[in-house]
C-alpha cells in the first residue's frame, strides 16, 4: 500500500474526505463546546497561549498523520474562534455563513480550479459568466436599446471591488488631468486607500452631517473642478448601515459630468428584498456598484464582487500572457479569463454563490435580509424604552448605535473591551460626526431570538454599573 497522502479529487477523493471530514466536524463540535460562548475568554496572550499549547509543535520530523492533525489544529482554532452564528457575536459585518454555502466551499476546494485559464476552469468559468451576468441584471435591469448587458466582476470583497471601481474610473476617463475622487465623510477606508495605490490625488471629502453624504455640499465641490471626477457614494455605511441619498446624488454628478460609484457592499442585500428594494432607488444609475454577498448573503469568506454598467468599461484589464490566453487560443474560442481579474491565480468563490442563490431563491434570500432588520429593530426598541440607554436613530439596514446613559467614551470603550475579555459578548464601535463614541451592533444572524437581544443588554448593563 502507498504511503503517499491521499488526494480530494479524482474518482477515490470522495472516499479520502469522507472519514476526515466526520474528523472535522467532531472537532468544529468539541471546540465550540471549550469556547462556551461567542468569543475565547481572557484576552490576546490568553488566547494565543492555549493556541500554542493546544497546537503544539506544527512541524514536527514526523508527521502525526490527518486525523491527529485536524483534530488538534480544528478543535484548538474553533475553541479560540469569534463565532458569529453566537448571537451575542455582534460587532462587525461578519456574517454566519449558510451550511450550504460552506458545503459547497469544499466541492470548490476539493476540485481546486484556478480562475486564471480556461483550461485550469472550463465548467466554473461558464458558471461564473452565469452567475454574475445574473446578478449585474439585480443591479442595472434588463439591457435594453441596442446595449450590451450589464456585467461583474468577482472579487474577495468590498475592498478590492472599490479599488477596481478607482481603476476603471481612471482608465476609461476621456479628459486630461489626473482623475480626483471625491468620498462622502461616511465613505469606506478602503477608497481612500484605492486613491493611494493607483497614485490619484487625496480625495476630496464631502461632509456628511447626518451620517450620509449631503448632495448640495457634494455640488458646491464639483462646481468649477476641473478634470476627471468620480463621486463615491455609500448604500450602507460601515458604521451606522446608512444609505445615502442616492437618486440626488446621480443627479449632481450627471449635471458636473461626474463618474458615479457606488458602494453597496452592506446595503446590496435590499436587492432580493420585496419589502427593502425601494430603498437602493438610483442604484442603477451608477457606473459601478460594489457588492459584497459575506455580509447579506450568509457566505463564507470571500464573495465579493463589482458590478459594471458598460462592459466595455472591463476592457481596461485586458492583459495578455502567452501561457494563459495565447491569441491562437482565444482566437480558436478558448475564453480569455486573465482580463477578469487583477489577481491570476483565483478560487473559484462563484460556486458557493450559486449554490445559495439556487438553493434559497430570491424569496429565501429576501426573507433572511427581512429578518435581520426586522431583529434590530427590535433591539432598537429595546434600548429606546430602556431608561439607562441611549439609542442613535432607527437602524436603516442592521446596524445599531446605543450607548449607556449619561457614560463617558472611556467607560464605553471599557465595556466592549471587558466583554470581549470575558468572552461574552463580541459588541463594536463607532464614533459619531460630533465625536461621540457608541456601541455597534451589526445584527447578521436571522437566528437571533429576542431573548438574545434582551441578554446582550443586561451584560452591558452590568458592565456600567460596575
Amino acid at each position: 500500500m502507498s504511503s503517499t497522502p491521499p488526494l480530494a479529487g479524482g474518482i477515490q477523493g470522495p472516499d479520502a474526505l469522507r472519514p476526515l471530514l466526520t474528523t472535522v466536524l467532531d472537532a468544529l463540535h468539541e471546540g465550540a463546546a471549550l469556547r462556551g460562548g461567542p468569543l475565547p475568554a481572557g484576552g490576546p496572550d490568553a488566547v494565543a497561549a492555549r493556541l500554542r499549547d493546544r497546537a503544539g509543535t506544527v512541524l514536527p520530523e514526523h508527521g502525526t498523520g490527518a486525523d491527529e492533525a485536524l483534530r488538534t489544529l480544528v478543535t484548538a482554532l474553533t475553541e479560540g474562534a469569534a463565532d458569529p452564528a453566537d448571537p451575542l457575536c455582534a460587532a462587525h459585518l461578519h456574517c454566519p455563513p449558510l451550511a450550504v454555502a460552506t458545503a459547497a466551499d469544499l466541492a470548490a476546494s476539493a476540485l481546486n480550479p484556478s480562475m486564471d485559464s480556461w483550461d485550469q476552469a472550463p465548467a466554473a468559468s461558464a458558471l461564473e459568466d452565469l452567475v454574475t451576468a445574473t446578478l449585474a441584471r439585480e443591479v442595472y435591469g434588463e439591457a435594453h436599446d441596442g446595449k450590451a448587458p450589464a456585467d461583474a466582476l468577482v472579487t474577495t470583497g468590498g475592498t478590492e471591488a472599490n479599488q477596481l471601481a478607482v481603476l476603471l474610473a481612471r482608465e476609461t476617463t476621456r479628459h486630461p488631468g489626473p482623475l480626483q475622487l471625491l468620498v462622502g465623510a461616511n465613505a469606506h477606508h478602503s477608497l481612500a486607500r484605492a486613491a493611494w495605490l493607483l497614485g490619484l490625488p487625496d480625495p476630496l471629502t464631502v461632509p456628511a452631517p447626518t451620517g450620509t453624504l449631503d448632495p448640495a455640499a457634494l455640488d458646491e465641490a464639483l462646481t468649477d473642478l476641473p478634470g476627471p471626477k468620480l463621486v463615491a457614494a455609500t448604500a450602507g455605511t460601515t458604521d451606522a448601515g446608512l444609505i445615502d441619498p442616492l437618486p440626488e446624488i446621480a443627479d449632481v454628478c450627471e449635471r458636473h459630468g461626474a463618474r458615479l460609484h457606488i458602494d453597496a457592499a452592506y446595503g446590496a442585500g435590499l436587492l432580493l428584498s420585496t419589502r427593502h428594494r425601494a430603498r437602493l432607488d438610483g442604484l442603477a444609475r451608477a457606473h459601478t456598484v460594489t457588492l459584497d454577498l459575506h455580509k447579506l448573503g450568509w457566505q463564507p469568506v470571500a464573495a465579493g464582487l463589482l458590478a459594471v454598467r458598460d462592459p466595455a468599461d472591463v476592457n481596461a484589464l485586458t492583459y495578455q500572457a502567452d501561457y494563459l490566453n495565447a491569441d491562437d487560443d482565444t482566437e480558436a474560442g478558448l475564453p480569455d479569463l486573465l482580463g477578469r481579474s487583477l489577481r491570476t491565480t483565483r478560487r473559484p468563490d462563484i460556486l458557493k454563490i450559486a449554490v445559495t442563490l439556487k438553493a434559497l431563491g430570491r424569496t429565501g434570500l429576501g426573507a433572511l435580509t427581512d429578518q435581520v432588520i426586522d431583529v434590530a429593530h427590535h433591539l432598537a426598541r429595546l434600548v429606546d424604552s430602556h431608561l439607562g440607554f441611549e439609542l442613535y436613530d432607527t437602524p436603516t439596514l442592521s446596524t445599531v448605535l446605543f450607548r449607556p446613559r449619561g457614560a463617558s467614551d472611556e467607560t464605553i470603550a471599557a465595556i466592549r473591551r471587558g466583554l470581549l475579555t470575558e468572552g461574552r459578548a463580541v459588541l463594536g464601535r463607532a464614533r459619531t460626526d460630533d465625536g461621540t463614541l457608541w456601541l455597534k451592533a451589526t445584527l447578521l444572524n436571522p437566528h437571533t431570538e429576542p431573548g438574545d437581544l434582551a441578554a446582550l443588554l443586561k451584560l452591558v448593563e452590568g458592565h456600567t454599573t460596575r
